[in-house]
This record gives structure tokens, sequence and C-alpha cells, in this order.
């Protein structure tokens, strides 16, 4: 294994033509691939979804995830599709659809088999396959690859080959881009390798780093949301535990901070399409050979529970400030799953909704990325701006949006009850110096 930058420049300029290249699934993942191939190869790359709105929208402009612009899907030389008979003239096919969890946090294949079932139905012998989506080591091999050979009769290493090169994709993040990032790849032999590494080569402008067989470049993708999991996992213990102690969290990573080996994590909620999912497939893979990981089911169970903690830390903040927590008013600003998206997967704020309104409490949605449809989704009523909103009896600060950080403390307050005290859980700790400085008369809690 070994990081190359560009070890294969001759054989990617003369193979350049014969590469046509198609993307399954047009998401978060696979929509800023297709667009970084379009721009950076001659011939036009395909883009398959199966959602024919979806494909009619991108043909407009329209990116309904807000992550690429009108004027950056018209600069790629892009043929948008929902007809899978598209892929017949591919042959470098790259899936990238969703692998999420089931109620039972379970993993949920059902879309990369039914991905696999339109690959195989639709491929050309001679075909590159590369999958994308998070899934636990084996399920390329064992479970894709058997579905495309029933569906298309050829052999996998004789008549085609497959490879595996995961997602790096961060929604909302403008720094870490595919041109900017190291692109794991892998093979299930050294042609494929070479050939995959020479694709992902031309926009990886950082370079491939090649694994060296396709179960470790799945166990690399899982690992890396493990680890920020435990991490952000231990942090929110600690929170637990220095709310008890009346300490504030925030001082106390400020201070062991300042070691230059320790390593920086907030405590918070942990939600999205990765973090909060990616560990329970190694779970289920390692459980199925008869092992338990206990580090990493503690880390989830952790995590886990601190929606319902946020909402029990309101409700305790109601209590304290003698208010009412049947019919209580409390607002949430920040719905989605991180700052500055419009993404609300796996939002873990909702169960902190679902918490409160089991004690009664009357929850209203205020969040600028989404629209009244989105919000209402969460069973909350909609708050258009803070300058209309009714009064109420608390505020959670959830998600730390660019527009919130020009909120004021005073502004926060003044939504809430003049006859009693104003409520705020802060789960960034945004107004923490704020609330010193001013000495305001309000409950006030962070994690």
């Amino acid at each position: 294994m070994h990081l190359s930058k560009s070890s294969h420049q001759q054989s990617r300029v003369s193979s350049e033509e014969q590469t046509r290249i198609a993307v399954v699934g047009l998401g978060y993942v696979g929509l800023p691939l297709l667009i970084e191939f379009g721009k950076n190869m001659t011939e036009p790359v395909i883009g398959f979804d199966v959602s024919e709105k979806r494909i009619q929208e991108l043909k407009q402009g329209i990116d309904k995830n807000c992550e690429v612009s009108k004027d950056t899907l018209a600069s790629a030389h892009i043929l948008f599709s929902s007809d899978p008979n598209i892929l017949r003239s591919a042959n470098f096919v790259i899936v990238a659809v969703p692998t999420p969890i089931d109620a039972a946090n379970q993993p949920d294949l059902e879309m990369i088999k039914s991905a696999s079932r339109i690959v195989g139905k639709n491929l050309s012998s001679g075909t590159v396959v590369v999958f994308e989506s998070t899934v636990y080591p084996g399920v390329t091999e064992e479970i894709c690859v058997p579905i495309i050979e029933a569906e298309s009769g050829l052999s996998c290493g004789i008549d085609w080959k497959i490879g595996y090169s995961p997602e790096r994709i961060n929604p909302g993040d403008n720094e870490h881009t595919i041109d900017k990032i190291v692109k794991v790849v892998s093979g299930c032999d050294a042609d494929a390798l070479e050939r995959i590494a020479s694709v992902y080569e031309r926009v990886c402008k950082l370079g491939v780093h090649k694994a060296s067989t396709i179960k470790t470049a799945e166990a690399a993708k899982v690992i890396e949301n493990i680890q920020r999991d435990l991490n952000i996992a231990l942090m929110n213990e600690l929170s637990i535990i220095f709310g008890k102690l009346g300490i504030q969290t925030k001082d106390v990573l400020d201070a062991a901070g300042t070691k230059w080996n320790f390593h920086k994590y907030q405590p918070g909620l942990v939600g999205g399409h990765c973090i909060g999912v990616d560990p329970y497939y190694l779970v289920h893979k390692a459980e199925e050979i008869g092992i338990h990981p206990e580090v990493i089911s503690a880390g989830r169970r952790i995590n886990d529970k601190m929606a319902g903690y946020v909402g029990d830390l309101a409700i305790q903040s109601l209590i304290e400030a003698g208010k009412n927590v049947q019919g209580a008013r409390v607002l949430v600003m920040g719905l989605t799953f991180k700052e500055d998206v419009n993404d609300t997967r796996n939002s873990k704020i909702y169960d902190t909704i679902q918490r409160l309104k089991s004690f009664g409490v009357h929850v209203l949605g205020f969040d600028p990325n989404l629209s009244e449809d989105e919000v209402a989704k969460f069973g909350v009523e909609y708050v258009k701006d803070l300058q209309t909103i009714e009064k109420v009896n608390a505020v959670i600060l959830a998600t730390l949006h660019k527009s919130f950080k020009e909120i004021h403390l005073a502004d926060i307050i003044r939504v809430c009850q003049e006859d009693q005290k104003a409520v705020l859980i802060d789960l960034k700790s945004w107004f923490l110096k704020s609330v010193r400085e001013q000495k305001e008369a309000l409950i006030y809690r962070c994690l």
C-alpha cells in the first residue's frame, strides 16, 4: 500500500477516451463525485438515479440538497437519466447509494442490493464496478457481487471487475472536497486496482491510497467514523459527570486542550448519515462472527441517550424556574443534524423533541435552512423568525448555524416570558461567555 499521485499518467492519457463513467445514486455522495468527473473528463459522464423527479431537478440545475450550485451543474459535462439502460454504455460504474440502519439498528442493505440488481441487468463485459456506500467488511464481495453475477450472467474477475472506494463526503464542508482529499481505492485484483486508481486520480489531486484488499477498504471507512463516535461519546459522558459536579465542560476542555497531545472533541448530539450509523454496521458483522464489541457498543449507547438527556435537562430547568412543565412552550433553534446544511437525516434533536412532548411540552422549531413543511416533519410549531414569535418558557440552541451567531443573549431572553426566569439550554456552549459577562437573570445549562 502506498500513496500515489501520478504513477499512471501515461496510461491515463491513453485510456481517457475509452473510459465511460457512470455514477449510480445522485445524493450527497454521488452528485459531487459526478460533478468532479464531469469537469475533468472529455467524454460526458452519466448520472443515473431511480428518482425521475431528482433527475428532472438536476437537468434544470436544481440540487435540493443545496450542495451543488446551478452554475456548477452547468459547467460539468453530464448526461442525467433515470433509465437504467443508459448504464449499458458505461464501462466504469460507481455505486453511491445510501446504506442506513433500520429501527432495530441493523444494517439496511435494500438500496445497495437494488442498485446491484440494476447494475447487473445493464452490465457490459469488461466493465469495472466500484462501490462507495459505507458497509461492513464483506458486503461488496459477498452480497453485491453475487447479485450482479446473477443478473448479468457474467463472472466477476473474468468478464468484469469489482472494487471499493469509500466515500469521504462531508455535507456543508467546502474545505475537504473530492479534489482536496486522498481517496482510498481497492480492487479484486492488481489489474482492477490499477484501473480504479487511474480513474480516481483524475479528480483526486492529492492522490489515492491503494488498500491491500476490498475488505480492508471497507473496514477503513467504518472505523473512520467509529473513532469519532467514541471520542464524542467520551466527551458526552464527561459532560454528564461535570454537569452533576457543577463544572463547565467547555472550561475543562479548554484547560486540557493546552496540552500538545490532547485531542479536541466536543460533546453533543450525534446524528447524520455517518457517525451515528456506521458503527452499527461493524457491530453487526462482529456479532455475526461471535464477537460482542463492548467499546463500540458502549459509545453508541452513550451517544444515543444524549437526546433524552438534553430533554430531561430542559425539563429540570423548567421546574427549577418555577414553570409548569405541562403546556410549557419550548423553542428549539436548529433542527438539522449539523450546522449550515439542510440535511435532517437522523437528526437527534427529533428524539429530544419527542422526549419534551411526552411531558406535555409544546415545542416550536426555528431553522432558517428548512422550509415550513420540513420543520413540520419534526412535529413542532413552525417559527419563521424570532421577531414575530410569541413568548416561550425556554430555548434550546441545538445547531449553531452561522445566522444564529449573530443573535445576542438579550435576543434569546427577549423571546422568553418576562414574569419568570428565562431558561436556555445551550448545546454548543455558545453563550457561556455572554452569560458570565452580563450576569443575566436566567437558568443556563450547556453540555
